[in-house]
């Protein structure tokens, strides 16, 4: 059984300890020896070095160190150290694009370190009869613990003993209001962790009353622990765009090997030297991997980053930018992250049958309702520079706040209607009392349970009052009564039986815990944009379907189902239903977890939003995990790939049009390099297999694909995102990053860019009589339309119809470039590239060749061939 279902003097017994004097210190050092300290494991995070390594486990960046490897070999063996340049230039991009990855990648993981710190350091442990403070860390199964209101409790522990204790649970359980607790309660085997009422949990913390209890469970063994095991196991998932990438790389390294291969035989069949064809190889190798494309994506989603930041979305990891953008599901947490995580008066009903709404401006009558539940409230609220800090039960915050609204204050009321006696809230009887002089009177105020109170009343419409408490109760309002009587003289020893009888029924009030105002909005949003929003919540079902369904998560036909149905279904069943399903109630963190991954394999991008503890193992789990910043737990914020600033669910919204529209520019971005390369590769294998000349050198190649290509490439990831991008649905998890035709576009250009080059050669190598003259004017068609081709990728759109300078970042990245492309073909610099000053006509023929990608470009969209999605 169960220790939560076994009796206290069973539990007692099985932990073979005993409540008044507790464990021997000989026993304390035999079980620490045994459970160890109560801590949460750590995982033992990657060092930098072997991050750094990581680094090169890409297939792209592999094939480039292979070349730089081969070509130093060749170098070394005819000692040509002048050509040390070419191989010495790949290995630096390797290396700062290794060092990158490693900045970018530099936060450790952080959720494991967040629930170590949640632990209570010191606890009250009574030791061979004698109360001690000690280190938590020193607890083990079996102590004996104190624990009083402001405490973390240091391990999971079943009550002893107990007064009016409340325990803060929301982090671990998802519940608003702090959980009533009862060292007596009879609790089924199966119950939920929320439904524990005997058990208190590590990392949680005492609201109200004192207890006595045996410690069952520590450090990993407990339920936070088990949190962290489920965050141990949780592998991080690659987003799409890391996989497209991977994917990308082999196919660009096996067409490069074919090729080479190709390029090899030809060339031993044409009887060209061994060494020669080699490096034509490594030419052809250069070209038909796009060598800065993992360092410009990263820097696109830098970019994205920064424009998220000032959107209150704070990304933890760059590639997760994109995922967001694609997410099809959002799994939301309520508590916190849809509503606003504060227990807040909304509703008030007299006896005569007045219901208001409450506001700053109430009846007399309401507030006189009002004046008395806060007369016989503990808690306080305390408002300064425009904030406020709530202190103890929010049911009570809520009372005195929605007083102090109509201009009555706490401490005021307390002055002038001065507390004579009380008799505190425990969870037997469900009321609180206290007696207050009011008007020259002893006025008995008691506020409780409805169905408690009734039963003590002996005037009142309570038919009625019965009707509004279920009305309210429906619409997920928790409902207190409020009762009073005159009596002549203040009892020196209150009693129940002597206060809490013969009332008179004053009213009602109903609190929940509100959703947030935009929170709606954001919903309505998300599904015209083919998001579908689900709430998972640790609160009551009731509670649950009407927080949803008035934010529109629940619709007519969608389901509202609890852990324990969960439980109960087959994965088979399970997947059969899921989609009919917007609200899960009642769930434990595995639960979270198998919500997840059902919908993902349904193929869909999965995003959940939360901000508990409870959240951490669902928020790693998903495509992508959304952390509040205010409200959230380290935990949940570890766990994270995003976290959102101002705990705005309608954050959520920006963030997924801002990361719609970096993952266009992305492949706006990847269809601009590889277009070109795959025009360097061609115009490299077709001059090999016609002329068997090599039109560019490889590091032509390379100043064209680092530095000509990347600013321009940068510039365009930075394009402002389309208007219409949030009419869009969702990609489809299994879209490739050149659906919708833009791998069939890529190529076509590609071939077009080959064309344009080839002829700038052949006219440059017949009009100079040398090879290094066809090679200048290949070098200066292919590099300087390149940087048109950049303004046409802008949009599908006529460039003219979106503005031709409209994107003042890409005018600067095109200037640059066009300047150090001058640099290379106008100065000496030009010697050690290979290349040579040309006649004035020949530049004249070069420009007429560079503004052709404009014009076909600019037809292919008028005439729909480029069509706008």
């Amino acid at each position: 059984m169960a220790i939560h279902n076994l009796s206290q003097n069973e539990v007692l017994e099985k932990l073979s300890t005993d409540s008044n004097n507790g464990l021997s210190p000989s026993e304390v050092a035999a079980r620490q020896a045994k459970y160890g300290e109560n801590r949460l494991r750590e995982k033992k995070k990657k060092s930098t070095v072997a991050r750094f390594f990581d680094q090169f486990k890409d297939v792209m960046i592999l094939i480039l160190i292979a070349a730089a490897i081969i070509s130093f070999v060749v170098i070394c063996v005819e000692q040509n150290w002048g050509e040390l340049f070419e191989p010495a230039l790949i290995l630096l991009i390797v290396i700062v694009n290794a060092i990158m990855g490693v900045y970018q990648e530099g936060k450790a993981e952080k959720a494991l370190d967040a629930l170590k710190n949640m632990s209570a350091p010191h606890a009250r442990v009574i030791r061979d009869g004698k109360e001690t403070v000690i280190d938590a860390a020193q607890l083990v199964p079996g102590d004996i613990i104190r624990l009083e209101a402001g405490d973390f409790v240091p391990a999971d522990a079943r009550l002893l003993h107990s007064v009016s204790l409340k325990s803060e649970e929301s982090a671990l359980t998802g519940e608003s209001v702090p959980s009533e607790k009862d060292a007596q309660s009879p609790v089924k085997e199966n119950a939920a962790i929320g439904d524990r009422s005997n058990m208190v949990f590590s990392g949680c913390s005492i609201t109200y009353g004192t207890a006595v209890a045996v410690v069952t469970a520590t450090g990993m063994d407990t339920e936070m622990g088990k949190i962290a095991n489920l965050l141990d196991s949780e592998q991080n998932t690659q987003t799409p765009l890391q996989q497209k990438l991977a994917k990308l790389g082999k196919y660009l390294g096996i067409m490069a090997l074919a090729a080479c291969a190709v390029i090899f035989v030809v060339g031993l069949a044409n009887g060209i030297p061994v060494l020669e064809i080699f490096m034509t190889a490594v030419s052809l190798a250069v070209s038909a991997i796009p060598e800065g494309l993992p360092a410009i994506v990263t820097i696109v989603l830098s970019i994205g980053v920064q424009r998220m930041v000032k959107k209150n979305a704070l990304i933890r990891r760059l590639p997760a930018v994109e995922t967001l953008g694609s997410a099809s599901i959002i799994c939301s947490d309520k508590t916190g992250t849809l509503t606003q995580n504060r227990m807040t008066l909304t509703k008030a009903y007299l006896d005569s049958g007045v219901i208001e709404d409450i506001t700053e401006n109430n009846s007399d009558e309401i507030k006189k309702l009002l004046m008395y539940g806060t007369l016989c409230c503990d808690g306080s609220v305390i408002f300064a520079e425009g904030k406020e800090q709530h202190i103890g039960d929010p049911t009570e915050t809520s009372i005195v706040v929605a007083a102090h609204k109509n201009g009555m204050t706490k401490d005021e009321l307390n002055q002038k209607f001065p507390r004579l006696a009380e008799i505190p809230f425990d969870s037997d009887r469900k009321l609180m009392t206290t007696v207050n002089r009011i008007d020259g009177k002893n006025i008995v105020i008691v506020k409780g349970a409805f169905d408690v109170m009734a039963s003590r009343c002996v005037s009142g419409d309570l038919t009625a009052a019965k009707q509004i408490t279920e009305s309210m109760s429906e619409n997920a309002l928790r409902v207190l009564a409020i009762g009073f009587k005159e009596i002549d003289t203040v009892p020196q020893s209150p009693s129940s039986d002597e206060l809490e009888n013969s009332l008179t029924f004053m009213g009602l009030v109903g609190m929940i815990d509100p959703p947030r105002p935009e929170a709606k909005a954001a919903v309505e949003t998300c599904r015209k944009a083919g998001i579908k929003p689900v709430m998972i919540t640790g609160d009551h079902v009731v509670t649950a379907s009407a927080i949803a369904r008035e934010l529109g998560i629940l619709l007519d036909g969608d389901r509202a189902i609890t852990g324990a149905e969960l439980d109960a279904m087959s994965d088979q069943e399970f997947d059969n239903v899921l989609e009919s399903i917007s609200v899960y109630a009642r769930v434990s963190p595995e639960n979270k977890i198998r919500i997840v991954k059902a919908w993902q394999r349904k193929g869909q991008v999965v995003s959940m939003t939360g901000d508990g503890v409870n959240d951490a193992p669902a928020l790693k789990a998903a495509d992508i995990g959304c952390a509040m910043g205010i409200t959230g737990t380290d935990v949940a914020k570890g766990a994270s790939d995003m976290t959102l600033t101002d705990d705005n669910f309608a954050t959520i919204v920006d963030a997924v049009r801002e990361g719609r529209g970096i993952y266009a520019n992305i492949k706006k971005v990847v269809g601009f390099l590889l277009g070109t390369n795959i025009g360097e590769v061609i115009t490299v294998f077709l001059a090999m297999l016609l002329w068997h000349k090599t039109p560019l050198l490889s590091m032509q190649l390379l100043w064209i694909n680092l530095v000509t290509d990347s600013l321009p490439a940068i510039a365009l990831g930075m394009e402002a995102v389309e208007n219409d991008i949030m009419e869009q649905k969702p990609r489809p998890k299994t879209e490739g990053i050149f659906a919708n035709g833009l791998g069939i576009r890529v190529v076509l250009q590609g071939i077009m860019f080959a064309v344009l080059t080839l002829i700038g050669f052949k006219i440059g190598e017949n009009m100079t009589g040398t090879l290094v003259g066809g090679q200048t004017m290949a070098f200066m068609v292919l590099a300087l339309s390149q940087i048109i081709q950049a303004f046409n990728m802008r949009s599908d759109r006529s460039l003219f119809k979106i503005g031709v300078f409209s994107n003042k970042k890409l005018n600067q990245a095109s200037l640059v470039s066009l300047l150090l492309v001058a640099v290379v073909l106008f100065t000496p610099v030009r010697v050690a590239f290979g290349l040579v000053k040309l006649d004035a006509s020949l530049y004249l023929i070069a420009l007429g060749l560079i503004l052709v990608p404009l014009v076909v470009m600019e037809l292919s969209k008028a005439f729909g061939i480029i069509k706008h999605k």
